[in-house]
């Protein structure tokens, strides 16, 4: 029995249009934001999807939300497709962050790619042979798919906003 799973990062934030690391915080989509879930809705809304899981973030539960509403289904939520926590990063002007040495309070690489792969098991060992849609973030989305396809971090294509990746297991 084949797992699909259709892999998205969250709709257009506040923070993103302004480029703020986000992190754990739970963003507020912006109207772009929203049009880009809608649409997204419509082009997946005869794809037969048995489960919808978001992140536990307010970008990711809306936008999930938004993917699940033509199909009436309920959103599961967990802890496990939250951002990276960037510390004290957190908050933070991107573009200012250039050359500054990472602080010690960053969510290593390796606890990121243990959450993923806690992930991709929670969907095997619970959705196993269905096709399930989940609402994640950019980085932990990349580990997911890292983990996943067996590659690095950087061998992972960064997600746009709303973009949807596909993996089969």
């Amino acid at each position: 029995m084949q797992t699909t799973l259709y892999l998205v990062r969250h709709g257009e934030t506040v923070d993103n249009a302004c480029q703020i690391m986000q992190g754990q915080t739970q963003g507020e989509l912006t109207p772009e934001g929203i049009r880009q879930a809608e649409s997204l809705a419509r082009e997946l809304s005869e794809v037969p999807i048995d489960t919808f899981i978001a992140s536990d973030l307010k970008r990711s539960v809306d936008t999930c939300v938004i993917l699940a509403s033509p199909h009436d289904k309920p959103v599961v939520q967990t802890p496990l497709l939250r951002e990276r926590d960037w510390g004290s990063f957190t908050g933070r002007f991107i573009p200012d962050l250039k050359g500054e040495a990472w602080p010690d309070d960053i969510e290593t690489l390796e606890a990121l790619q243990q959450r993923a792969r806690q992930f991709l098991s929670f969907v095997q060992s619970r959705y196993a042979g269905q096709c399930v849609l989940a609402v994640g973030h950019g980085i932990i989305n990349k580990a997911i798919q890292a983990v996943h396809f067996h590659k690095t971090m950087q061998q992972v294509e960064r997600m746009s906003n709303c973009e949807v990746r596909l993996l089969k297991f």
